[in-house]
């Protein structure tokens, strides 16, 4: 069993690349952004089906561990999982499960409602004593919805902005969602 793999990229196809290791080439399924003739060190996942053995490569073991457990969430295989790793941090994806919000996971492709509230009922508790502390109380962790919910309504896409509402629901714990949403808009305008 591959338990880690480190060597050269030398082909990037469309979720895969060629990682040669002295003189074999291994076709590694990720997530992670890779560049062309870089030396990465990945953590390996060996996936044995009836019909192929694959190899999905993570550069951190959170990230394997995370994909671990989504592929224990029933209706969820390699695929979904790499899909949703793809297209959500691992940081944002982990404080979606923590915190049920099934329409940051429904983002990813091949995943719709159902299957995002089942992997947060099924992983919830499971998430290792993951600890998302936004520097307030509950109140505080209260307008984060708010804010995505305010900000979505006004055409912003939700992977777009979790990061930046994160960080200032964080910031100013006694807000509410009233006083958040133009300092929202503010942030969003300088990163534009």
């Amino acid at each position: 069993m591959i338990g880690k793999l480190q060597g050269i990229v030398d082909y990037i196809g469309d979720g895969f690349v060629i990682i040669m290791a002295g003189p074999v080439g291994y076709k590694v399924y990720t997530p992670d952004y890779l560049t062309l003739k870089s030396t990465v060190s990945l953590w390996i996942e060996t996936v044995v089906r009836e019909d192929s053995i694959r190899l999905f490569g993570f550069e951190s073991m959170a990230g394997q561990n995370l994909f671990n457990q989504l592929t224990t969430v029933s209706g969820v295989g390699p695929k979904v999982a790499m899909a949703i790793m793809s297209s959500i941090k691992i940081d944002t994806l982990m404080q979606a499960i923590a915190t049920g919000d099934a329409k940051t996971i429904a983002t990813a492709p091949g995943v719709g409602k159902k299957v995002a509230e089942k992997i947060i009922v099924e992983l919830k508790n499971k998430m290792g004593g993951a600890s998302f502390d936004f520097g307030g109380d509950d109140t505080a962790n209260g307008a984060l919805p708010d804010l995505l919910s305010a900000l979505e309504s006004l055409g912003y896409r939700r992977l777009d902005i979790i990061d930046m509402a994160q960080k200032l629901v964080a910031a100013n714990p006694d807000m509410d969602v009233t006083k958040l949403v133009p300092m929202a808009l503010k942030e969003i305008s300088k990163g534009a």
